[in-house]
């Protein structure tokens, strides 16, 4: 069952959790502290809407805020269209997200979040490449899940994992499932490390695709 071609302007959304102490990156808690894991996530938000603001003037940004407070206002570039993510869990999330910026006008639309630091501009364009033959594309993390989805039309469906799939080592697999059920194509793209652990943090620093601002925050010096 062939996806119609988009018909709207393409587009990313990206999801991210407001950079709060306390609450983003905590099994990094023990190598950086909350603090630092709070200014990791604001970098790691930075460093994902450049990009993606570059690529297309129509860009996303799906989060929660606390108590009516916006955290993160002041990390995100003019233009970028702010939503408000609602939903019990991950796939809600998405799948509201997802339903909103197609409902706006979106489509080809490439979803991603914010733990993949060496994801770049040149990453993005592959994946709308891929969209112009396939109905889906996919970007594997190493850790089992995806760091990217692109989609032409709203798929949603592709979201509806269970509850406590999330978050583990068979989100790629299922999806994939999800995908030919619903006989969808799906282009895969070059698989990505999450940053999420200290072990994650381990293999990424020699890395000369981490940016600079990333590693800086892993050197020793400054309390955690």
């Amino acid at each position: 069952m062939k996806t119609p071609a988009p018909t709207g302007a393409p587009a990313i959304l990206v999801m991210a959790k407001a950079p709060r102490p306390g609450t983003v990156k905590t099994r990094l808690h023990p190598l950086l502290g909350p603090r630092r894991c709070g200014q990791l996530q604001a970098e790691l938000i930075r460093h994902t809407l450049e990009p993606a603001a570059a690529r297309t003037p129509r860009t996303y940004l799906a989060y929660a805020p606390a108590d009516g407070e916006d955290g993160i206002s002041t990390a995100v570039p003019t233009g970028v269209r702010v939503l408000r993510r609602r939903g019990a869990d991950l796939g809600q999330r998405l799948a509201a997200a997802v339903t909103d910026a197609f409902t706006d006008g979106a489509g080809p639309l490439l979803v991603i979040g914010t733990d993949a630091p060496t994801l770049t501009g040149d990453h993005l364009t592959t994946a709308f490449t891929a969209l112009k033959s396939h109905d889906v594309a996919l970007g594997p993390a190493l850790d089992g899940g995806y760091h990217l989805i692109g989609l032409r039309a709203p798929h949603t469906s592709l979201f509806a994992l269970d509850s406590d799939a999330w978050s583990t080592d068979r989100v790629l697999v299922a999806t994939r499932a999800l995908a030919r059920r619903e006989e969808l194509s799906v282009g895969l793209l070059p698989a990505l490390r999450d940053l999420d652990t200290p072990e994650d943090a381990a293999a990424l620093l020699p890395d000369p695709a981490l940016p600079a601002p990333v590693a800086a925050l892993f050197q020793p010096g400054e309390a955690p």
